[in-house]
């Protein structure tokens, strides 16, 4: 955690940290059981790095373009993540929406900062209600630039409001973690609702 002074608003991720998404909940179905089957497509077909073109802003058509050419053979597979991503919801990760629920009740301004495709993002925000709590959502998909790009931070704050100091960013990788505090930010890195809830006693904001 890195901390200078009391912060006064609360910046989540969503993925990984509210929400219990994993493509593998869908494709274990799909791959019939078979793990490695299934690891060698999300490693080698629908990657992280193919992943993060949608986040960063490319349509869900132009990235199959790209696939369907290199992997035809694989394209039932690659149309599903599209067609079937509510599968890729576990649901919610709820000591960690018990901690925004106490936030919320303390009166903290709540924001969030999420790499999400924008064709996607609507299925998850009519499923989890408490996506309505927050006083303002970056979608990286929706503004065309992904984490840990420094500009989505930028972009957060000028459009929310907020002084890089004042706020604290609550995220799972490492990577965007560093780049939130590259530009400023209070930051935690995110293991489990317990040790985030100490966190932010420690901060005062609990």
């Amino acid at each position: 955690m890195m901390v200078t002074n009391s912060p006064t608003a609360v910046v989540f991720d969503l993925g990984g940290v509210l929400i219990d998404w994993n493509p593998r909940y869908l494709y274990r179905t799909l791959f019939g059981g078979d793990t490695a089957a299934m690891e060698h497509f999300l490693t080698h077909v629908c990657s992280p790095a193919w992943n993060h073109e949608q986040d960063a802003g490319r349509s869900f058509a132009d990235g199959r373009a790209v696939l369907a050419r290199e992997f035809p053979e694989a394209l039932p597979f690659i149309e599903a993540w599209r067609e079937r991503f509510d599968e890729t919801l576990g649901g919610p990760i709820a000591g960690t929406v018990e901690i925004l629920a106490a936030l919320r009740e303390r009166g903290v301004p709540l924001y969030a900062l999420s790499n999400w495709w924008a064709e996607t993002f609507p299925i998850a925000r009519a499923r989890f209600d408490f996506l309505a709590w927050f006083d303002g959502i970056v979608i990286s998909g929706e503004v065309g630039i992904a984490k840990p790009d420094p500009r989505i931070f930028a972009h957060l704050l000028e459009t929310c409001g907020l002084r890089a100091d004042a706020t604290v960013f609550i995220d799972d990788l490492p990577i965007n973690v560093a780049a939130a505090a590259a530009a400023g930010l209070q930051t935690i890195l995110f293991t489990d609702p317990a040790a985030l809830r100490a966190a932010l006693r420690e901060l005062d904001l609990l």
